[in-house]
């Protein structure tokens, strides 16, 4: 859930899942100055609803969803409190209930925190546009809260494939192909 402190906290509804929400909740001014409140909330909301439409969540789903961005001091911390490594992350994924893929979130998916430091030398040392990056972490964090994840290689086969596809449908290229043939992100490490 969003802080206290938070520098702007906004609350927008899923597009085109009306009934279920978004709490974007930025606690590190470097998102804000590297991509602006505007463009950082539209692209927390067009990737969560590309996750959703190609997961064919129904539209009437009532849920809500909080993502933080954080700055890697917030989630080495929390890193270290809920999973006992000790560092920072791109991205944590905080499901309310485990659910199994193609399972329904009740009210409250979860939370997703993101590491701003982290996100930004990822793209900046893999050479991949920002937004895309940070797209696809948004996605991958999204299927953690649904129930996907990658501690095995059919697991990870199935969610990646999920990735790739939703990423495909925002444009962006697949995230775990060869340097020349991907314009996002590396695998995430949530």
């Amino acid at each position: 859930m969003p802080e206290a402190g938070a520098e702007t906290v906004t609350t927008l509804p899923l597009p085109g899942f009306a009934a279920s929400s978004i709490v974007v909740a930025v606690d590190a001014g470097g998102w804000i100055s590297s991509l602006g409140r505007d463009r950082l909330v539209f692209l927390t909301g067009r990737a969560l609803a590309a996750a959703a439409r190609h997961l064919g969540l129904p539209a009437a789903l009532a849920t809500e969803i909080s993502v933080t961005y954080a700055d890697d001091a917030t989630v080495r911390e929390a890193n270290h409190a809920w999973r006992g490594k000790d560092k920072p992350t791109n991205i944590l994924s905080f499901p309310l209930v485990q659910l199994r893929p193609g399972k329904l979130p009740g009210p409250l998916a979860g939370d997703l925190v993101l590491a701003f430091e982290t996100v930004a030398r990822e793209a900046a040392s893999e050479e991949k546009p920002f937004a895309d990056h940070l797209s696809h972490l948004i996605v991958h964090g999204f299927l953690h809260l649904l129930g996907y994840d990658h501690l095995d290689d059919g697991e990870a086969a199935e969610m990646e494939a999920a990735e790739i596809a939703i990423l495909g449908s925002l444009g962006i290229a697949d995230p775990y192909g060869e340097p020349p043939d991907r314009s996002a992100a590396g695998r995430a490490d949530s």
